[in-house]
């Protein structure tokens, strides 16, 4: 860590990075805004905007069965009830016949409620209120390696998982018609996203971890011409919204997640205004 924060001072002499725990929360950048990025795209494509919402509302229940269950860390259960939660999504939404965004609204509504009358019994829930912003300053080196390898693998099974994804967001009778396990496949990227969820929860805050998976892809796909370029454009805003956000925030001395995703609203903004232009 001490040669990365030796070649950081070299290669950029700024300011803000003569500390450390700004190196470290660039680094967190930029290896968690690609993988978010990534995972957008198929979010957006299969119109699951407030999915990420719902399973970042869920830590909270996840923190507080925790707690009850006798779980001493916070991240095992929060990843534990997140990936038991996403399968659930699913099921009710192909159980119940009815929209995604109706049983995401109601899962969503459940966990805070949930989360909140366990974790505030006896007046305890300030001690967990940085859930609901985030601080990615506070990242430590143990935790970029954990990002490190949830970039590797995240972004190899997307990868993996990519076709048969888009064309079940496509044509789901289309996809099964040609093999592709459909279920299967959507209960995978539910894992997935909500493994990453989790991870990123306590430096990007459950109010904005939805907004930083969606922005970038959502502004991406207004523009790109192409599924290549909706994903290297999402990976792009991704990363400029997360390096742009992070040294205002630090100019600003404010909230970093915040001011990330006051970025990625406003390069979905500038999408809109260009997108009759660039696909007309």
């Amino acid at each position: 860590m001490e040669m990365i924060d030796h070649l950081m001072d070299v290669l950029l002499p700024l300011e803000a990075l003569r500390f450390g725990f700004m190196k470290h929360a660039l680094l967190a950048v930029l290896l968690l805004t690609p993988l978010l990025g990534l995972l957008g795209t198929m979010a957006v494509n299969k119109q699951m905007a407030f999915f990420s919402d719902a399973l970042g509302h869920s830590a909270l229940t996840g923190i507080g069965l925790g707690i009850v269950l006798g779980i001493r860390s916070d991240l095992l259960a929060m990843l534990i009830f997140g990936v038991i939660w996403a399968l659930l999504i699913i099921l009710i939404r192909h159980k119940a016949q009815t929209s995604a965004d109706t049983v995401i609204s109601v899962c969503s509504s459940t966990s805070v409620a949930f989360g909140l009358v366990i974790l505030s019994r006896g007046g305890g829930f300030a001690k967990y209120s940085s859930l609901l912003i985030g601080d990615i300053l506070a990242v430590t080196p143990n935790d970029l390696l954990l990002l490190l390898l949830a970039l590797v693998l995240g972004s190899g099974l997307w990868m993996y998982m990519y076709n048969g994804l888009l064309l079940t967001s496509i044509n789901d009778s289309l996809a099964h018609s040609r093999g592709v396990r459909t279920r299967v496949l959507e209960c995978a990227f539910a894992v997935l996203v909500a493994i990453i969820v989790m991870l990123s929860i306590r430096w990007v805050g459950m109010m904005l971890i939805n907004a930083l998976l969606i922005l970038p892809a959502a502004a991406a796909r207004n523009l790109a011409r192409s599924s290549r370029q909706h994903a290297c454009l999402s990976v792009l805003f991704a990363l400029v919204s997360g390096i742009t956000g992070l040294f205002s925030a630090y100019s600003w001395n404010t909230s970093a997640g915040a001011a990330i995703v006051i970025y990625a609203a406003a390069l979905y903004t500038i999408s809109l205004l260009l997108k009759g232009k660039i696909k007309g």
